[in-house]
Order: C-alpha cells, then sequence, then structure tokens
C-alpha cells in the first residue's frame, strides 16, 4: 500500500494569495496586472525548459526552485481565470485528478496492463476517446484529427516526433530503420537539387523535410531528438571551448587560423574530452 501524499494547504494557499494580491487592481503590481494569458505564456514555456536543464545538470537545488517557479506559473494562468469566471486552481487541481484517474484503470480501476508498452498503447486509447467526446460533445470547434493537439509551440523536433506517432497509429509510418535512412538519403539529395537549381525557399523546404525523417529516425531507435540535440549541441560547445582553450595556450586566435589548423585543434578536442 502506497503512503498517501503529503498535505501542504496552508503553503498551497499562502501562494493562492501571493498571486491574488499581486493582481489585486488596488495596490497589486503594476507588472503583474498588466499581464495576460498570452504575456505569460512564454514565460511558462521558459519555466518548463529550466526544469528540464536542471535535471539534465542533475542539480537537485536548483530543480528545487525550478519547480517553484513552474508551479507559481500554473498558479498566475489559474488566478487570471478565476477573474475572468471562466475557472480557478481548485478547478485545475480537480481535472488534473480526475485524470490521472481515468488514464490509469489498472491502478484505480479493474483494468490489467502487461508492461510499460501497454500502458502507453492504453493511455492513447484513452485519450483519443477523450478527444472523441469532446468532439460529441460540441467542446471541439474542428472534426477530431490525429493531427489535432499537438502544441505548436512544442519544440520543432518534439513536434515532429509526435506528429509521426500519431499517424502510426493508423499504420502511416515506415516499417523499419532502413525505410528512414532511404529517406533521409532522398531528402539530402532534393536538397542539393534546391541548392543548384532551385530558390532559397526551395532549399528551406527541403531542409525541413530531412530534419523531419531525421526525428524519424531517431523514434524508430527510441530517441528522444530533442534530447539528442541537445546533447549534441552541449558536446560541441564544450569542444570548441576546448578549442579555443587550447589555442590561447599558443597564444593563438582562432580567427587566424586555417581551417587545416581550426581541424587539428577539434581532432584534439575530440580526442581529449569523453564527451
Amino acid at each position: 500500500m502506497s503512503k498517501s501524499p503529503p498535505a501542504h494547504p496552508r503553503k498551497i494557499q499562502s501562494l493562492l494569495q501571493i498571486m491574488a494580491d499581486l493582481r489585486d487592481p488596488e495596490g497589486g503590481c503594476p507588472w503583474d496586472l498588466q499581464q495576460d494569458f498570452s504575456s505569460i505564456a512564454p514565460y511558462t514555456i521558459e519555466e518548463a525548459y529550466e526544469v528540464a536543464d536542471a535535471i539534465r545538470r542533475n542539480d537537485m537545488a536548483d530543480l528545487k526552485d525550478e519547480l517553484g517557479d513552474l508551479l507559481l506559473q500554473v498558479v498566475y494562468h489559474a488566478q487570471m481565470a478565476e477573474e475572468q469566471g471562466v475557472f480557478d486552481f481548485s478547478d485545475v487541481l480537480e481535472g488534473i485528478v480526475a485524470k490521472m484517474v481515468r488514464r490509469h484503470p489498472h491502478v484505480f480501476g479493474t483494468a490489467e496492463i502487461a508492461d510499460a508498452t501497454a500502458q502507453t498503447a492504453s493511455w492513447e486509447e484513452i485519450k483519443a476517446a477523450e478527444r472523441a467526446e469532446k468532439a460529441a460533445t460540441g467542446h471541439e470547434t474542428t472534426a477530431a484529427s490525429l493531427m489535432d493537439n499537438v502544441p505548436l509551440a512544442l519544440p520543432a523536433l518534439k513536434r515532429a516526433e509526435k506528429l509521426a506517432k500519431r499517424a502510426a497509429r493508423v499504420g502511416f509510418d515506415w516499417t523499419d530503420p532502413g525505410q528512414v535512412f532511404a529517406k533521409i538519403d532522398e531528402e539530402a539529395g532534393e536538397i542539393r537539387e534546391a541548392a543548384e537549381t532551385g530558390t532559397h525557399a526551395e532549399v528551406a523546404e527541403e531542409v525541413g523535410d530531412l530534419l523531419f525523417a531525421a526525428a524519424n529516425l531517431a523514434r524508430k531507435y527510441h530517441v528522444d531528438p530533442e534530447v539528442a540535440l541537445q546533447n549534441a549541441n552541449a558536446k560541441f560547445a564544450a569542444r570548441f571551448r576546448a578549442m579555443e582553450a587550447n589555442a590561447a595556450k599558443r597564444k593563438q586566435t582562432l580567427k587566424k587560423l586555417t581551417m587545416s589548423e581550426l581541424e587539428a585543434l577539434w581532432q584534439q578536442a575530440k580526442s581529449t574530452q569523453i564527451h
């Protein structure tokens, strides 16, 4: 039997009251009073990224702080919604509790799930049923599509992965990674062709197609493409810093070196760094 989670009603209430005070037309914070859902949304996204960054760095102290910042974003949006009479923080809590119970019938009901893969399939089936119910009750303004509800604000690689996963539910997918490798080769060729005879817009379109195919190759190997690119970015930055440091030891600047000299520094950085 799992332990009941600790209750922190007073602490939650304190945070809710702080936000209400900040948004109080009389005596509140001028900056907070000027905000709306659209202006706060970028901060919400930024805080989510900062949570992910703290996890990547395994910085638990920073993670604690960033989770607080992210929670504040939820409270902020809920306060603005309450002011408009749409919903409040209690409604948010009630909604997520109901959703988690509904989507875990093997924990809170009588359903049986064999493993994590089966759970993922069950989760997606329940979500699809929820979308269909929304459409039937008029809560969706357009006909339900598998492409619906994949947020535009997601990083492009992550959104590509999610869109392809949706299409794969009905069998619209490559059957093995080899087919994706072939697609990547095809798209690379189309980039070269567009670069030689096409417009800049055509080159950009083909580059997008190549990135979409690369995201699907990652999906086939169960690799998160966004995390993979973040790691590649970090690796590149670390090696470049090593190049700068090695050049500085020789009292050189990278800008004045030839390409062959830069390549030698790069190879030195690769050989001396684990990642």
